[in-house]
């Protein structure tokens, strides 16, 4: 069950008269609908000569042409690659039928094409044991180091997704050096000694090297993920800036000596709350190696991400890591998703969207014996695998799906999505959260398509719970179409002339 049914959209069937809406992807707060696709019926919605605006008005600016996003995703961590593969051993047809339904992103297809995959180097808290691919104390020639002591499982699962979506970016990020680089001779918590930073860039250097052996190309590689988080009972390692900054320049050097001059550094990997401060000071000490910096989101607010671009608004943004919580409420949590990562991060400049754990049990194990990080209840997966060879999505999935549809590639090859200039107004504005985005062609004679992901969150959750569906004008080139929007996540789109 590799391969995915095929949904043919109409525009491919009928060409293009006008432009006119015939695809749509939604979920539902009550889950009547989840990443359902379907067409208008009986006729598609047409964009025809603007009438009055209703209580929501969405309007597009396809001049004002921003970031390119790159896919959305989670992080593949030893857990999760460990039950994935037992899943496969387990009943492999179920295996290739969900690593199909997450990964594959060929247009048309019954899929969420998630194009983003964050790998740890060496353990986290979600691994058996604290482990680096250097254990051996003192080996600051690195003879010793060795990607292999990874779980195996992880390099295969990458391979098979990769079987699925030859456009996969793979991301690489270290939670800690190797303990006898420490000063506590630990790899839970404490900090890098001063004198191995050279020796840091060149470890990070042979695990480029390392997953290159493995044919797996890495797209960016992190110095330390959250530099300013030191926790004694996993895998941590406080970095000041200064310190990051001189590993990322000697590092950078490294790379473009190397054969890795296309493959991107990425610093920071942390809180939205310093977003001022840490990742400003990173690009004000080593600009030229470093090509951007990601966030998380368990302190702060996305808005913060305007601390960092308003400053260096040249470098990349990306979005790395958010964790469900089990027994969170499931539509609370999509409409948070998609108002602060989803929608709201991509709206802040960022290029990815990712979760942590790609896939966790119902428990929110495996985890590493004796960490506190992600204590009771639990960190949720974005797919939950039983141990009896059944499997399912979370809300994770749902609320990433719905926007991953959105900027996905329309030809082989082709270009990704990129943000454009949108706007809500009318008198339900504050009903309607909304990105819009581009996707090119390969063909100039081809029409581009344009695609908007609307949450409508007018559900009056706070009071007596009453959804409450959106009729909403789209404003696009002087043409006005119409479309009530549930309460939910939906994704459309139309295709036009490039502008």
């Amino acid at each position: 069950m590799r391969s995915s049914y095929l949904l043919v959209p109409l525009f491919a069937l009928h060409g293009v008269a006008s432009q006119q809406i015939y695809d749509i992807w939604a979920t539902t707060w009550d889950r009547s609908d989840l990443f359902t696709y379907f067409q208008p019926t009986p006729d598609p919605i047409d964009f025809v000569t603007p009438g009055p605006i209703a209580s929501a008005d969405i309007v597009i600016d396809d001049s004002s042409v921003y970031q390119t996003v790159y896919g959305f995703g989670a992080t593949l961590t030893d857990s999760s690659a460990g039950l994935l593969n037992d899943l496969k051993t387990q009943n492999s047809a179920s295996y290739w039928q969900l690593m199909d339904y997450l990964f594959n992103a060929t247009d048309g297809a019954n899929a969420a094409g998630f194009s983003y995959i964050r790998v740890p180097l060496g353990a986290s808290d979600f691994s058996t044991d604290a482990y680096s691919y250097d254990d051996t104390s003192g080996d600051t020639s690195l003879n010793d180091f060795n990607i292999d002591v990874a779980p195996s499982d992880v390099f295969s699962v990458l391979k098979d997704i990769m079987s699925i979506n030859n456009m996969l970016r793979v991301h690489v990020v270290p939670w800690s050096p190797p303990a006898w680089m420490k000063s506590g001779d630990t790899m839970d918590g404490d900090s890098l000694d001063s004198q191995y930073v050279s020796t840091m860039a060149s470890y990070l250097l042979k695990s480029l090297q390392g997953f290159q052996s493995e044919a797996i190309p890495v797209y960016a590689i992190g110095i330390q993920n959250e530099p300013e988080n030191s926790n004694p009972t996993y895998p941590t390692c406080s970095m000041p800036v200064a310190t990051e900054a001189q590993i990322g320049i000697a590092l950078r050097t490294l790379m473009n000596d190397n054969g890795f001059s296309s493959t991107k550094i990425i610093g920071y990997e942390h809180n939205w709350s310093d977003a001022a401060n840490y990742p400003v000071q990173l690009m004000q000490q080593a600009e030229s190696s470093f090509d951007g910096v990601s966030f998380h989101c368990y302190e702060g607010s996305v808005s913060d991400q305007a601390d960092f671009t308003s400053q260096y608004p040249t470098k990349e943004v990306y979005f790395t890591e958010c964790t469900g919580t089990i027994g969170s409420d499931w539509w609370s949590d999509i409409k948070w998703y998609m108002d602060n990562l989803f929608i709201g991060s991509i709206t802040y400049g960022a290029s990815s969207g990712l979760m942590w754990n790609l896939a966790l049990d119902g428990n929110g194990q495996p985890t590493l014996p004796g960490t506190n990080s992600c204590s009771s209840p639990g960190c949720r997966g974005v797919v939950q695998i039983n141990s009896d060879a059944t499997w399912s999505v979370n809300q994770e999935f749902y609320a990433m799906a719905q926007a991953s549809k959105a900027i996905l590639p329309r030809d082989v090859g082709g270009p990704w999505g990129q943000r454009i200039g949108v706007s809500v107004g009318g008198s339900l504005d504050w009903a309607l959260v909304v990105g819009a985005y581009v996707t090119g062609r390969v063909s100039s004679t081809d029409w581009d398509r344009y695609s908007i992901v609307v949450l409508n969150w007018d559900d009056s959750a706070s009071t007596t719970w009453d959804p409450v569906p959106v009729e909403a004008t789209i404003e696009f080139r002087g043409m006005q179409a119409t479309y009530t929007f549930p309460v939910g996540v939906t994704t459309l789109w139309w295709y036009a002339e490039p502008n």
